[in-house]
């Protein structure tokens, strides 16, 4: 029977001092413990190698892989903006999962392509951790997809005022790196949005680059006013931080779409911008955010999880936006203390990120949970 994970959680302010806690809670650590995940505030960001160091040298788990984050969280706990460190220890079987380095672009992973392999069969699944800086992340993140089995993997990229770093193994950025496991390792992963839509979905009949200009073959602005109501129609700058766009992603339900910013619109020309390139011919929605929306669409996620559920889960991990968290859910862990009340409680770690990897793409405002089953 496998067993599940080991969780420690700290906030310490110095460094060494809450590693030394974290290794404390993960005693006595299983000889078969073999794979590491680690997360540091970014308040630690200067000091991850000799975090890594450290855990890898009092623990004697040989394999890490984690990230930094404005944010980290743990079990019902969520840490944003201080000093703190979460780490999880898991069993998996020999050969069934391997660490990969930093891959930076397409043809650097497109030459990796016969690595993605476990067994000599294709990874099943991986889970990866990405570099922001890298404007090439959701290339990358469709064509890793493309050489897993399922076509799926999970992640989150970092988030970071300072260093921005991932771990795998050893410290690394600049790319996507992480994990990637066989079929022996069964994992369930659900995508969570933070934004319900308020109004139907249109067609993109003119665009140009990231630029509407026609939904439905009328003036873009004017289907923007019709959803968004007369009162935010008078002053877009209220809307800023409220309303999005969201483009549909083909063969997916409602509840799966790419939210991207409004970043401006053009009353004389009736053009809406948004922070996306616009694909020809796609459905769009507009989009509104609040607390109400994100819990309901995260208690029907983690339901779902739940109903698909034999045991409890051994571990798992979570990518939330940063801009969920308290500022969304209104209270401090409200988003962490909700998958504990549906799911019951078990180890879990993750980070606030700068952008959420779910399948084959990068999100924005949405939460990903990965349950080691």
């Amino acid at each position: 029977m496998s067993l599940p994970f080991h969780l420690a959680q700290s906030a310490i302010g110095q460094w060494s001092e809450a590693a030394q806690d974290c290794v404390r809670q993960l005693q006595p650590v299983p000889d078969t413990a073999n794979l590491g995940f680690l997360y540091v505030t970014d308040l630690f960001a200067n000091r991850l190698p000799d975090i890594l160091e450290f855990m890898r040298r009092h623990t004697g788990v040989p394999h890490w892989v984690g990230s930094v984050g404005i944010g980290v969280c743990a079990s019902g706990h969520e840490y944003l903006d201080e000093s703190a460190m979460v780490a999880m220890l898991g069993e998996f079987p020999a050969n069934a999962f391997r660490v990969f380095g930093t891959v930076s672009d397409i043809e650097q992973l497109a030459a990796q392509a016969g690595g993605f392999a476990l067994a000599g069969q294709p990874a099943n699944f991986a889970l990866v951790h990405g570099d922001a800086r890298n404007a090439d992340i959701p290339e990358l993140v469709a064509a890793l997809a493309a050489q897993m089995q399922t076509g799926f993997i999970t992640g989150g990229i970092t988030s970071s005022r300072f260093q921005s770093q991932q771990v795998a193994d050893t410290v690394v950025s600049g790319g996507l790196s992480g994990v990637m496991f066989s079929a022996a390792v069964p994992v369930m992963t659900r995508l969570t949005q933070g934004v319900t839509p308020i109004g139907p979905r249109h067609r993109v009949t003119d665009s140009n680059e990231n630029l509407l200009i026609t939904l439905d073959n009328r003036p873009a602005l004017e289907v923007l006013y019709e959803d968004i109501g007369e009162i935010l129609s008078r002053d877009l700058s209220r809307a800023a931080g409220y309303i999005f766009a969201a483009l549909s992603i083909p063969g997916s339900d409602t509840r799966d779409y790419l939210v991207r910013n409004l970043i401006g619109a053009d009353t004389t020309q009736k053009i809406v911008g948004i922070s996306e390139l616009v694909p020809p011919d796609a459905e769009l929605m507009f989009c509104r955010r609040d607390a109400a929306a994100a819990h309901d669409d995260m208690s029907c996620m983690l339901q779902e999880l739940r109903q698909g559920l034999q045991a409890p889960p051994r571990g798992a991990v979570y990518y939330s936006c940063l801009g969920r968290g308290e500022s969304l859910f209104g209270t401090k862990s409200a988003e962490l203390k909700l998958i504990s009340e549906v799911l019951g409680d078990f180890p879990l770690v993750g980070f606030f990120a700068n952008g959420e990897i779910s399948h084959d793409h990068l999100y924005g405002y949405t939460g990903v949970l990965t349950l080691f089953i």
